[in-house]
């Protein structure tokens, strides 16, 4: 630990390799204690071999592969291009995206790349309805009209084709180009898209990069910005816990499936109203109906209960959004909401109207004022901190971030023998890579995931773990992992691909009865994950996985169940209320533990603050975005 400190002092340019090592062992002990930190000790002494036999002896040569300072020159094609940026920026229910699909609208041919597949799904069925010859491309899922050629493609942003040339494109959520997981896609989208007119769509606080980006690639240019079309307010006062002061039009955001309808069930429980549910991982069909039953004023279905997935650009008529808490549960532990997050969420409030309603100039001034959009939170804890978050600009993003394509990494593997775990290549790779200050790294927590499940199966090509590794693999539950190590043997060996014959499938639950029972939701949500893992290996491995309508089939039959069974889940009345001061309280515990055992361990303590600060970050953990249906690209 010493030495760590002198070479802190010494080093000035940054963190070195004695505080990298650190820093690993940091984390293996909080996340695994012992047992963990002498696996990461062992890695460490065998990674420490391969190095010294095989990278240095070339590591001139490696770091010339590893060189990703200029990512523009990844993609030639767009480069020839004369290409147009239209930049749309303002905060949320302003038009924005609207304008942006208008031009795709009356494109000759275009692309749309959003986030979520939810979001794919919302614009792949709103030009149908047009009567727009569209198709749907997402990792597990895609929809070609027979008989006629698609002028439009709606994709999640990592589905991109770079390949083709396209009149227009556009990006939705731009600011997550800045995300340290995800921002990757949306950077090979912005560099590598061939289209003539490259619409995005985002925050404000993203113009000062893309202003950058446009001049490195040579783009033109052009901004535009807009305005709120409805004024949003913070309510001076909260819920307080009670579930009678909810108002018809009011939507009420949690963060799990269970923690949505056991709030559903407690709100029509208290209130004697229905209220509907909206989250990514219902199927396409019952999440329109459920959003088609919230906005008619003209029914039974006052309240809606949602994921944070309404922050990213679903149209809901929302009155007042309503935090049923800012400390969520994500697989690291406990967050709080960051500022981004927040606003996004909450300018959901406000009853939608398309823009060109909004600018109509035959509008009654009471209609406008009966428009204003609240925002609270069920508990009083709560809203010091939305009223603060909702005060605050957030710092303008200032890199996007970057990470090694296949081609990168079969180079690099080429200086390695085949018995070198993908792991080590991953890591070794990404220490050595050279970044311009334009971008960064993100971060390779999943692909390291994903790669440890890998490595424990033989016979894998290279090409084949590197599919492994873009796959929307759930690995923090043994039967989940037992279902994708599995899969990844039906690879290696190239047979036994039928879904019927892989027994780690457990779709014996499905002839269970439907319960509410904790188990049996688990389990469902388990086979879930593993038929969109499957149906997304179908297309990469066609050969093999042969059953993808099967596969659709089951993965209609597992939702039909989780809908039913996760109505049946009762709410606990004593356990939600406070139930938010429980978090925070929980989340301090949380840091006190990990200081706890990192002085028993002789490290320094993370630096945090007791009142645990206000976060700027816009780091995306959501609900949606941490499942492998939205990793599924």
């Amino acid at each position: 630990m010493n030495a760590c400190k002198l070479e802190d002092r010494i080093a000035s340019k940054g963190p070195g390799t004695l505080q990298q090592t650190k820093t690993t062992l940091q984390k293996a002990y909080i996340n695994s204690g012992v047992i963990g930190l002498r696996n990461e000790l062992e890695y460490i002494l065998y990674a420490e071999d391969v190095t010294s036999k095989y990278s240095i002896p070339n590591l001139e040569q490696q770091r010339k592969v590893a060189d990703m300072r200029f990512p523009a020159e990844w993609y030639p094609q767009a480069r020839s291009l004369r290409r147009t940026i239209h930049l749309h920026v303002g905060p949320t229910n302003s038009g924005k995206t609207y304008q942006a699909l208008k031009r795709l609208e009356a494109s000759k041919n275009g692309f749309y790349a959003g986030p979520l597949r939810l979001l794919a799904q919302e614009v792949y069925h709103r030009f149908k309805a047009s009567g727009i010859v569209c198709s749907l491309v997402t990792g597990d899922d895609v929809k070609i009209p027979e008989g006629e050629i698609p002028t439009i493609v709606s994709n999640t942003v990592e589905m991109v084709n770079l390949g083709q040339e396209y009149e227009v494109g556009v990006i939705d959520e731009i600011q997550m180009i800045g995300d340290s997981r995800r921002g990757w896609a949306w950077t090979r989208a912005v560099l590598g898209a061939r289209a003539k007119e490259l619409h995005l769509c985002g925050e404000p606080r993203v113009v000062p990069f893309i202003r950058e980006l446009a001049a490195l690639t040579g783009d033109k240019l052009e901004i535009h910005r807009y305005e709120r079309l409805n004024p949003l307010k913070v309510m001076d006062h909260s819920l307080r816990g009670n579930l009678k002061n909810l108002e018809k039009g009011d939507c009420l955001v949690a963060f799990s499936r269970i923690g949505i309808h056991a709030l559903k069930a407690d709100i029509e429980k208290v209130t004697g109203k229905r209220a509907a549910i909206v989250y990514g991982g219902l199927p396409a069909e019952i999440r329109t109906q459920q959003a088609s039953l919230f906005n008619d004023p003209n029914n039974e279905y006052d309240y809606l209960v949602a994921s944070d997935a309404i922050g990213m650009g679903l149209n809901l008529s929302c009155k007042r959004v309503i935090f049923e808490t800012l400390v969520k549960r994500i697989p690291g532990g406990l967050v709080r909401l960051s500022v981004p997050e927040i606003k996004q969420i909450a300018g959901r409030a406000g009853r939608y109207r398309p823009a060109a309603q909004q600018q109509n100039k035959v509008r009654s001034t009471e209609n406008d004022a009966a428009n204003i959009g609240y925002v609270t939170s069920l508990e009083e804890v709560d809203l010091p901190y939305i009223r603060q978050a909702m005060a605050i600009e957030p710092p303008p993003i200032t890199a996007g971030g970057v990470f090694p394509g296949e081609p990168i990494f079969q180079k690099f593997a080429a200086y390695f023998p085949q018995s070198v775990p993908l792991e080590y290549i991953i890591k070794r790779l990404l220490n050595l890579a050279q970044v311009h200050p334009l971008f960064f790294m993100c971060d390779p927590k999943g692909q390291l995931e994903n790669a440890e499940l890998i490595d424990s199966v033989s016979g894998l090509r290279f090409e084949d773990q590197m599919t492994f590794m873009a796959a929307p693999i759930y690995s923090r539950h043994f039967t989940s992992r037992d279902a994708s190590r599995a899969f990844a043997q039906c690879v290696a060996g190239n047979s036994g691909g039928r879904l019927l014959d892989i027994p780690q499938l457990n779709l014996e639950i499905l002839e269970k009865p439907v319960s509410g029972n904790k188990d049996y939701l688990h389990d469902l949500e388990n086979l879930h994950k593993a038929v969109i893992l499957y149906s997304w290996l179908s297309f990469r491995f066609g050969g093999l996985f042969t059953d993808r309508t099967l596969a659709s089939h089951v993965k209609e039959l597992v939702e039909e169940r989780m809908v039913r069974a996760l109505t049946e889940f009762s709410a606990n009345k004593k356990l939600r209320k406070d139930s938010s001061l429980r978090r925070q309280i929980a989340l301090r515990k949380q840091i006190q533990e990990h200081k706890r055992l990192l002085a028993e361990a002789d490290f320094d303590a993370i630096e945090s603050e007791e009142t645990v600060p206000i976060d700027l970050s816009a780091d995306s953990n959501s609900l949606e975005s941490i499942s492998p249906e939205t990793q599924a690209a």
